[in-house]
Order: structure tokens, then C-alpha cells, then sequence
């Protein structure tokens, strides 16, 4: 299978020796399916995905894949910006390992991949509403839900927040 040089808007290197590509989230199965597949850049490796909520700058999301090579011994992360969270492709065809990192940046942002097939709630409840890492998520106003060991049942109640009526004591003692 023949190549095409790779679409990518911005290649940075930092002092660290840290590689940086950005490129459009529509170009991504193909950027990493050659990165991986090819002689000269062999990463083999999917390390970490990472979801970013901006809220208050041009592109609403990111998302940061580290992806490495064991036979060069280097690493580059490839970053994708969008607005819309609906058309984000899954590289779980690529790499495997995808699925969790998927599943978890759909869970806490609410980011769809399109072609997985296994998007389930990872961290939070399947009665949970909302997606809590991103930006626009009420901190309160929520409720909670706990056991209650002597009545034997689940139980709903409003979110408190104790330490509103703390009382701090502002001398210092030493």
C-alpha cells in the first residue's frame, strides 16, 4: 500500500525533544494509519488519548493521542481541535487499546466516536445525566445519591455543601 505525504496543518518540536502535530479531526484515520503502518515512522504504540474542553476560545474540543515508537524510540503526540463533538472518528480499528480512552472521553465530555461500538459509561453511573469535565457542567444543584445501611434501600437527596457554614477561626496560633 502506497503512502501520500501526511496532512497536517502545524509540526512543532519543543525543547524537550517533545513532537507535536496538529492536524483536522476528518484526516486522523488516515494520519495515524500510516504513522503506524509505515517503515520510516513504526508507531506501533497508542500511549494515552486525552480530551480537552477549551469553552472560551476558537475550537470548542481537542483531543491530544500519544502515540510512540518502540523501534525509533520516539514519541509524538497528534492534536485534533473541533467544535462539533458528533464527528470525531474512533481509531479502535488502529489501534485496540482506543476503546477505554474512548470510552472515557465520551463518558466525561461527552466527545461521540463514530464506528465504535462499544461506547458504555466507564466512570460515572448509567443513570447519570451529563458529561462532568466539561466546562458548562453545573457544580451544584445536583442530587446525590447514597445507601442507607438501616432502611435497606437507595436513597436521593440534594447535594450539601458543609462548608458554607464553617465557621474559620482567622488567629494564628503561633
Amino acid at each position: 500500500m502506497l503512502y501520500q505525504e501526511i496532512p497536517f496543518l502545524t509540526f512543532r518540536t519543543f525543547e524537550n525533544l517533545e513532537r507535536s502535530l496538529i492536524i483536522n479531526a476528518s484526516d486522523l484515520p488516515v494520519v495515524l494509519n500510516c504513522l503506524k503502518k509505515h517503515i520510516g515512522y513504526q508507531y506501533t504504540l497508542l500511549s494515552c488519548i486525552s480530551g480537552i474542553d477549551y469553552s472560551k476560545i476558537i475550537y470548542r474540543f481537542g483531543i491530544s493521542y500519544e502515540i510512540l515508537s518502540i523501534t525509533y524510540n520516539t514519541r509524538l503526540n497528534i492534536k485534533i481541535f473541533f467544535n462539533n463533538p458528533d464527528l470525531i472518528y474512533s481509531i479502535v480499528d488502529i489501534y485496540k487499546c482506543a476503546n477505554w480512552w474512548e470510552r472515557e472521553i465520551w463518558d466525561m465530555f461527552g466527545i461521540f466516536f463514530s464506528l465504535n461500538l462499544d461506547l458504555r459509561r466507564i466512570l460515572t453511573d448509567y443513570g447519570f445525566e451529563g458529561h462532568p469535565l466539561r466546562k458548562d457542567y453545573p457544580v451544584h444543584g445536583f442530587l446525590e445519591i447514597f445507601y442507607k445501611l438501616k432502611e435497606k434501600k437507595i436513597l436521593s437527596d440534594f447535594v450539601s455543601f458543609s462548608q458554607e457554614s464553617r465557621f474559620y477561626l482567622y488567629d494564628n496560633a503561633w
